[in-house]
């Protein structure tokens, strides 16, 4: 009978090869003139999660202490995981008053106004 390779390793690789943005998984796109920035989040709570807005950056931090009652566990297997996670997106030209952020059921959902090209453009007319 044969084993599965994932069973003589457990596992015991993965974190060591996974990036740090990985645990902060999303999906970036663009309707109505406005980005759309929804990010996987499991396990966070929204007041453990900050967004800044910086010349067209948009960096999402999320931060998750470990509480002082699990330090004194003897774990057996630990697949949760406790630090620092950021993500940063350059969006550009964007309205920074503007933008909106929602958490649900784990999933973060912020919306990006875009600048309005045409808001401030002009024509100059030829004689």
């Amino acid at each position: 009978m044969m084993l599965p390779r994932r069973f003589y390793f457990d596992n015991a690789l993965d974190d060591f090869f996974e990036e740090e943005g990985a645990k902060m998984k999303c999906d970036i796109y663009e309707k109505d003139n406005k980005y759309h920035v929804e990010m996987d989040l499991p396990g966070f709570t929204k007041d453990e999660i900050k967004i800044e807005c910086n010349k067209g950056n948009l960096i999402v931090t999320a931060e998750k202490e470990e509480d002082e009652e699990n330090k004194d566990k003897k774990y057996l297997r630990r697949e949760r995981s406790y630090g620092k996670y950021s993500r940063s997106f350059y969006l550009g030209d964007i309205e920074e008053d503007g933008i909106n952020a929602e958490f649900s059921n784990g999933t973060l959902h912020i919306t990006v106004p875009k600048v309005d090209e045409n808001k401030d453009k002009k024509y100059i007319d030829i004689k």
